[in-house]
């Protein structure tokens, strides 16, 4: 020990100092107390052929990480769900007369449904022998599966998260055996051995952590191990290869991983005994070939890189969320709040309208149109001159014969010379006195 740490320390401990010597013990019994219960409380692998590892952390290229925050917040909105799944047709071993067979589901306890918006919801994972699942969102129309091969197939199907993470109750998951004209040896699980139902990872991805789930049937809990030693089965594991890099997982629980390089990723799962060694049985051993093309614009690749809040996409796992929502309260965007600088309105320099003098209409005198005076036209006093009455030869009556009906003589009327009209000639009144007496004398020298 340091000699400075030495000389203070050996005073306390000295009989001197009973009272702290004592008291520094105990802290010391105490420390070392809790760093035994640290050391033994870390959890370790069940099965003592396999090494245990950090917590399932690293895996080579990989490593595991926590679920994304907001699937982590929307979870607990179906954890009240236990659903029970059920195959209506074809039913258990029927043989098909035809290589088309009509599947119809049955599901109780969770509502099947796709959000409008958004594209996801509960749903069921529906497996034709080993081939990639198909998502079913609609209980009402049979999934028709065409051009199948003669022989026997079997059908798999679990209920589903919209993440599609299975749900893993008893009853969540079923699986009927059906032929097609014939039977025959192959896609014919045997129902005494455990099965391995791969999920995920599948298809094609934008984001990650990219999860992986399985399904698992006839698998015991690994607890049995304590009290049946000979059970073979007891202290299964999975072993999981992508791209070469393999990990042994040794729980029942979807495990989110990263790491993933952008493009064509292969993926293995296999269901191992407790010596380590692949459990034959059919599908125990499925092989997938992924995508992964970061930035997707597909719902769940924004719910994993958290682009989406959970109350917003929460109608992916109620579907009555949407008419909670007053009048769609879309969060608007917050928009800058423009600061309006009241910016001082040019004033419009409004050019003095001089006004314009009100031109005082006066009401001129509408210059009277001197309607020149008709100075009437002296009615010229027509006097009715006298129309010199012109002498009609007197006509003798003929004496009266007595008309024996002869024709009457044509009597010559003599020509009637028409007099000339007399041209009036319009004279000043001062003419007129000598018209008058020019007339009369006229008259007299007629008469």
């Amino acid at each position: 020990m340091n000699t400075g740490y030495r000389k203070f320390f050996e005073p306390l401990f000295s009989n001197k100092f009973p009272i702290i010597k004592w008291f520094v013990t105990l802290v010391l019994i105490v420390a070392l107390t809790g760093c035994v219960e640290s050391a033994t409380s870390k959890e370790v692998s069940i099965n003592p052929l396999v090494k245990a590892s950090p917590a399932l952390d690293v895996y080579g290229a990989f490593s595991e990480t926590s679920p994304p925050d907001i699937i982590q917040a929307l979870r607990p909105s179906l954890e009240g769900y236990q659903p029970q799944v059920s195959i209506l047709s074809p039913q258990a071993d029927e043989i098909l007369q035809d290589n088309i067979a009509k599947v119809r589901l049955q599901v109780k306890d969770l509502p099947i449904f796709k959000d409008p918006q958004w594209q996801l919801g509960p749903h069921l994972h529906l497996i034709l022998d080993n081939q990639p699942y198909m998502a079913v969102y609609d209980l009402n129309q049979p999934v028709v599966l065409s051009d199948l091969s003669p022989g026997t197939h079997t059908l798999r199907v679990f209920a589903s998260r919209p993440w599609h993470e299975s749900f893993k109750n008893e009853g969540a998951y079923t699986q009927t055996t059906f032929h097609v004209l014939t039977k025959t040896e192959e896609n014919n699980p045997d129902s005494q051995l455990p099965l391995l139902t791969y999920s995920r990872p599948n298809g094609s991805y934008g984001a990650e952590p990219i999860m992986l789930d399985f399904y698992l049937t006839n698998a015991p809990l690994h607890d049995v191990a304590e009290t049946n030693p000979d059970d073979t089965m007891s202290n299964w594991r999975i072993r999981s290869t992508v791209n070469g890099e393999s990990f042994i997982i040794d729980r029942w629980q979807p495990i989110y991983l990263k790491g993933f390089k952008p493009g064509k990723t292969l993926v293995q799962l296999e269901f191992l005994d407790n010596q380590g060694q692949p459990v034959i049985n059919a599908f125990n051993t499925t092989v997938r070939l992924i995508n992964y093309e970061p930035n997707g614009q597909d719902t769940l690749s924004k719910i994993v890189r958290g682009e989406l809040t959970a109350d917003e996409v929460r109608g992916i796992v109620d579907p009555n969320y949407a008419s909670k929502i007053p009048a769609i309260e879309s969060t608007p965007t917050a928009i800058p709040a423009v600061k309006v600088e009241k910016q001082p309105i040019p004033e419009v320099e409004i050019p003095e309208i001089t006004p314009t003098p009100a031109v005082k209409v006066e009401k001129q005198p509408i210059p009277e149109v001197e309607i020149p005076e008709i100075t009437p036209t002296p009615a010229v006093k027509a006097e009715k001159q006298p129309i010199p009455e012109v002498e009609i030869p007197e006509i003798i009556p003929t004496p009266a014969v007595k008309a024996e009906k002869q024709p009457i003589p044509e009597v010559e009327i003599p020509e009637i010379i028409p007099t000339p009209e007399t041209e009036v000639i319009e004279t000043k009144e001062s003419n007129l006195d000598k018209i008058d007496t020019g007339s009369a004398n006229q008259s007299q020298i007629q008469e």
